[in-house]
């Protein structure tokens, strides 16, 4: 779902009449904050921060009419090996169920809370991807966090992970992961306030499918400002 505005952006209108749905949006100002560790000298910084919410109108897909939906341009391709293996076994160690479905077409994969289903007949590399994604979601996404965010932050977070997740075991995401985030919206700003999050959750899922962590900081963060 999306505004106005978002839809026009992607060459599409809203049709007459149509009921838009109100939701909850966050509101990001900025706020002051002295950095006196870079220098001798305080220095004022701005950091954005959430000031509250408002009220705004969002429209479904299917009450727009115009172009065709942008398409992704590229998969996640490369060699996966045993990082496979490792990652199904820290999904399933978390609690979290993991089987195949085709009925979830044309989506690849969907988190519900407990349980993640993938669409079968994903290449190795892109199936990867896509159960990170969907790891991220319950790992972020299905309590608190839920509630005090838009799907755009959520879908933003969770393909940056699986972006920084991917680059840093060795696979080619190509501009996949930016397709994906540009659908829903997401932009430089959102990755930069759910840097932490995306790092800390990154760091988590590495640690456990990675047999040596060198340097594995360093690549972590050369992904994630490569996503920025």
């Amino acid at each position: 779902m999306a505004g106005l505005y978002a839809w026009n952006q992607l060459g599409r209108k809203v049709k007459k009449r149509a009921k838009g749905i109100r939701i909850l949006a966050p509101m990001i100002g900025t706020r002051k904050k002295k950095d006196t560790e870079a220098t001798a000298e305080s220095i004022a910084t701005h950091k954005p921060v959430l000031i509250g919410f408002r009220s705004v109108y969002v429209f479904d897909v299917s009450q727009t009419e115009g172009a065709e939906l942008p398409q992704f341009t590229e998969r996640t391709k490369g060699e996966v090996g045993a990082f496979r293996e490792r990652l199904f076994d820290f999904t399933l160690a978390q609690g979290i169920a993991v089987e195949f479905k085709d009925s979830i077409a044309p989506a690849l994969g969907m988190s519900y809370g407990g349980r993640i289903a993938l669409l079968p007949g994903q290449d190795a590399a892109e199936e990867f991807s896509t159960l990170v994604h969907e790891v991220a979601h319950e790992l972020l996404h299905k309590a608190e966090r839920r509630i005090a965010t838009t799907k755009t932050v959520r879908e933003t977070e969770a393909e940056a992970i699986a972006f920084v997740v991917s680059q840093t075991i060795g696979l080619d995401a190509g501009c996949a992961s930016a397709d994906y985030i540009h659908l829903y919206h997401g932009n430089a700003a959102l990755l930069t306030e759910s840097l932490e999050v995306i790092q800390k959750t990154s760091a988590l899922i590495l640690s456990a499918i990675e047999t040596e962590q060198v340097k594995a900081e360093e690549a972590i963060t050369e992904a994630v400002a490569e996503v920025a």
